[in-house]
């Protein structure tokens, strides 16, 4: 009688990864000066990023008389815009990157920090505090 079949879990970490970003929307201004890094960045890097990560959709729109922004929106349905005004070619790569890698979901702020730079109200714990053992 033969084994049974086992299937596998499915989740995001085990096994197969599931890239978050799944659309890249870029617009620009065709005439404003705000806009040069971005037409010289769709240019000559768009393509390559596009062949390079397939699985997320690239569209591009212009939009006359307006800032050059990047729209990332993400499998969980939350989208982030970042403004690339007056940057480098260079610059709006580490803002396509840092919008592709991220998950979509907003900043979370830690109510008390890890480190902290006073001692414990309690001391350092030492073996020497204790009373001595009887064996």
């Amino acid at each position: 009688m033969p084994a049974p079949m086992l299937h596998p879990v499915l989740k995001n970490g085990v096994g197969a990864f599931i890239p978050q970003c799944r659309r890249l929307v870029f617009h620009y201004c065709e005439r404003s000066g705000s806009s040069r890094g971005m037409i010289e960045y769709l240019k000559k890097d768009l393509i390559q990023f596009a062949k390079e990560h397939p699985h997320v959709e690239v569209i591009v729109t212009p939009r006359p008389s307006k800032h050059p922004v990047i729209r990332g929106l993400y499998l969980n349905g939350k989208d982030k815009v970042v403004c690339v005004r007056n940057m480098e070619p260079t610059d709006i790569a580490g803002k396509v990157n840092l919008l592709k890698e991220s998950a979509g979901n907003r900043m979370k702020v830690f109510k008390k920090p890890v480190i902290s730079t006073t001692e414990s109200v309690r001391g350092i714990w030492s073996p020497f505090h204790t009373a001595p053992h009887k064996i």
